[in-house]
């Protein structure tokens, strides 16, 4: 079944992790019915609380709020933002998978996981030491 998702979109992403970066910027590259618009967390211009958490929950995970003002995170939020490409056929696949039970839960494991540990990997960037993995 297909998520029910109000539009548009605001992704809070860490452009700090280079992974999480080169995702952004695809999505973005496909965006052309302006359902998604992108905030960068790790930028030194951005206001966490003014955007309703903490810097340290936005790090934690990938947050997406719908129109409504509700936030998604984790996977559920990847699931919302492959809901803006419903011309997709990859991107329906994709967002029908990952809300099966046993996937979902399996995908919840997996990106926190990755999430926890992303700051490992080669080639994060920073702005003036904004980077606060824990």
């Amino acid at each position: 079944m297909a998520t029910s998702t109000k539009f548009p979109l605001e992704v809070f992403y860490d452009g700090s992790c280079s992974i999480c970066s080169r995702e952004m910027q695809l999505y973005q590259r496909r965006e052309c019915a302006h359902r998604l618009v992108f905030f960068d967390i790790s930028a030194p211009g951005f206001r966490a609380k003014e955007n309703g958490r903490s810097i340290e929950d936005f790090m934690k995970e990938l947050h997406v709020r719908d129109a409504e003002g509700q936030f998604h995170t984790g996977v559920s939020a990847f699931v919302r933002i492959w809901s803006a490409f419903p011309e997709s056929p990859f991107y329906s696949i994709l967002e029908r998978t990952f809300n099966l039970p046993g996937i979902k839960q399996g995908a919840d494991i997996g990106y926190a996981t990755f999430a926890r540990f992303r700051h490992l990997l080669p080639n994060s960037r920073c702005h003036d030491g904004s980077c606060r993995l824990h």
